[in-house]
Parts: C-alpha cells; sequence; structure tokens
C-alpha cells in the first residue's frame, strides 16, 4: 500500500533562501564624492547597498548636501536635481545643489543646519 507523504511548509522554506533578518534592512552607506562645478553648485555623488527605495538614496545625497553646506560657511542649499539608478543591489545617485548664506529662491529648498541634525539622529553619515 502506498502512502501519501506531506510536506509541511516548514521544511520547503528551509531549502530555499534564508529568512531576512534585521541586518538585512540596515542601510550600508559606501560613500560620498563630491565636485564643486561653478562657485555655488555643488554635485554630489552618493552609493548604498540595502536601501528600500529610491528616497533612501536620494535622502543621503541630501545629508551630503547639507553637511557641506555647512562646512562652506553657508546656512542654506537649493535641491537642483537627482538622478537615481540601481544595478546588482547597489543604489547611486547623482544630485545637484546649489548652496547660499541666505534662504534662495524655490520651493526645493533646505536649511542645512536642521536637515544636518535630522542626519544625524536617523544614522544617516555626511561628507
Amino acid at each position: 500500500m502506498k502512502r501519501a507523504v506531506l510536506i509541511s511548509p516548514l521544511v520547503l522554506a528551509a531549502c530555499g533562501p534564508g529568512v531576512p533578518t534585521a541586518e538585512d534592512f540596515i542601510p550600508d552607506y559606501r560613500g560620498v564624492e563630491t565636485q564643486l562645478l561653478d562657485g555655488d553648485l555643488v554635485q554630489f555623488n552618493v552609493s548604498m547597498t540595502k536601501a528600500q527605495s529610491a528616497v533612501d538614496v536620494e535622502r543621503y545625497a541630501e545629508c551630503a548636501a547639507a553637511q557641506y553646506t555647512l562646512i562652506r560657511g553657508y546656512g542654506f542649499a537649493r535641491h537642483l536635481r537627482t538622478n537615481v539608478s540601481e544595478e546588482g543591489g547597489v543604489w547611486s545617485a547623482d544630485a545637484v545643489y546649489t548652496i547660499s548664506p541666505t534662504l534662495p529662491r524655490g520651493s526645493r529648498t533646505l536649511d542645512a543646519e536642521v536637515v544636518a541634525a535630522d542626519c544625524a539622529e536617523t544614522g544617516i553619515p555626511t561628507v
């Protein structure tokens, strides 16, 4: 007599990739390259792994811009553009900001001191 064999879903799960752990979701910030393009125009190239979305890498670039603005003795920056890409699990962003001592015109401005403090509080590294 033949018996039917039931395989538990837990046994099948053990055969596949491991269950994600908390460490699988901790971003790995791979660094910032800064290039002064012209006077107050600055480009930031950042890369990271374990980003959950493009927003994470955009935020990393914003944090770099905020700290750089403070290092240069300015208080504000205005976001011009950010290009994000992902290849093989490595996320990259190329962001361009203008920096200035006073609040610039535009809707995408940031107070560098406030943003840099928030980045430090949330563990996002800066320049």
